[in-house]
């Protein structure tokens, strides 16, 4: 609902960035200290038109079972419909990368501005968020990439004598370099004579197709089932796992951050991570931090709503106190747990 979902980010937004910019200017850890201002117009990116057809004809079915079952299991499909319609419809790669570069377009704006972007994903919107940071951070450097790929010699070779800057999935994608297979494995350009003279000219399609560099600065994810729905990325019969290592990478060493808050009563709530310290983390990610890390990854799946748990789901814009308060002391135990080792022995402790 656009009406519900715009009044709701209009009164929660004055209550986040007043939270968020007094954590902020006392968290001595934090290297935007400074400058850290949040505007006071958030930019919104509504898509749930798209799936209205979707919608229509899932209520029609709804209306059927209504006669045919027992009340009990009616209102389960009910909630279930409402809440998990719009994650299953953005989940196919066929809607969510039309969104994807919606949102870019409006991140390339902010950054033509001179802005920094903070992504706020809710509930779907979380899967966009996510999509977003996969398809578009330039997380990808071939020379790496070569190594991992298992590709004939020659094209290896060439991708190693012709190194190219840091690019994008979508780069790779709309620049005529690869596409994934849906067994998630990444296929190159099998014209390869193409697949050369494509990938001779990543840069210009990484400047067209890709997040403008030290733009996005993190994301905040919230009433998020993102675990139950990509748990393949994980997997590592698939590439998609390689991709989310470079990910895990970027963020480590180019201090972003990957945040997810849920309140305790809300049953699509999944936690993403475990809070590990950074160097645990990458090795259980299976990458090799360069340098001192800046970044981290941090889950706060244990906020009282003091909802029930019909009504947490949609809760989070009408916690005017609890949820910007979440939100600013996330933020805050996030960067400390990792790079504050004496607070990091406090919170283990209790």
């Amino acid at each position: 609902n656009q009406e519900w979902f715009v009044k709701g980010v209009a009164k929660l937004h004055p209550a986040l960035k007043s939270q968020i910019e007094k954590n902020v200017k006392a968290d001595s850890l934090n290297p935007n200290i400074e400058s850290y201002v949040i505007n006071k117009e958030p930019k919104l990116l509504f898509w749930g038109f798209e799936s209205k057809s979707d919608i229509e004809f899932m209520q029609s079915r709804l209306t059927l079972t209504k006669a045919l079952s027992p009340t009990g299991a009616y209102i389960v499909r009910s909630l279930l419909s409402a809440y998990l319609h719009d994650a299953i419809w953005v989940q196919k790669p066929r809607h969510s990368l039309p969104v994807v570069d919606e949102l870019n377009a409006l991140v390339k704006q902010e950054a033509e501005k001179g802005n920094k972007v903070v992504l706020f994903g809710y509930s779907a919107g979380s899967f966009v968020a996510y999509e977003y940071i996969f398809n578009e951070l330039r997380s990808i450097n071939f020379e790496n990439l070569a190594e991992e790929l298992k590709e004939d010699k020659d094209t290896i070779d060439f991708l190693k004598k012709n190194p190219r800057e840091n690019t994008c999935i979508s780069a790779i994608s709309k620049g005529g370099i690869g596409v994934f297979d849906t067994g998630g494995n990444l296929r190159l350009n099998q014209d390869r004579n193409k697949l050369k003279e494509n990938y001779l000219n990543i840069d210009k399609a990484t400047q067209a197709y890709c997040a403008p560099e030290n733009t996005v600065l993190g994301i905040i994810n919230h009433a998020s089932p993102l675990a139950l729905f990509y748990s393949d990325i994980a997997d590592p019969r698939f590439e998609f796992s390689l991709f989310n290592k470079y990910l895990v990478k970027n963020i480590f060493e180019n201090g972003l951050f990957f945040i997810t808050i849920n309140f305790r009563e809300d049953p699509l709530g999944f936690p993403m991570t475990r809070n590990l310290p950074n160097k645990e983390m990458a090795k259980a990610a299976g990458v090799e931090i360069q340098g001192e890390p800046t970044g981290f990854l941090y889950d706060n799946s244990s906020v009282k709503s003091w909802r029930s748990f019909i009504k947490a789901h949609e809760s989070y814009y009408n916690a005017k106190k609890i949820f910007p308060k979440a939100v600013a002391k996330t933020i805050n135990d996030g960067r400390r747990i990792q790079y504050d080792e004496t607070y990091r022995q406090k919170l283990i402790e209790k």
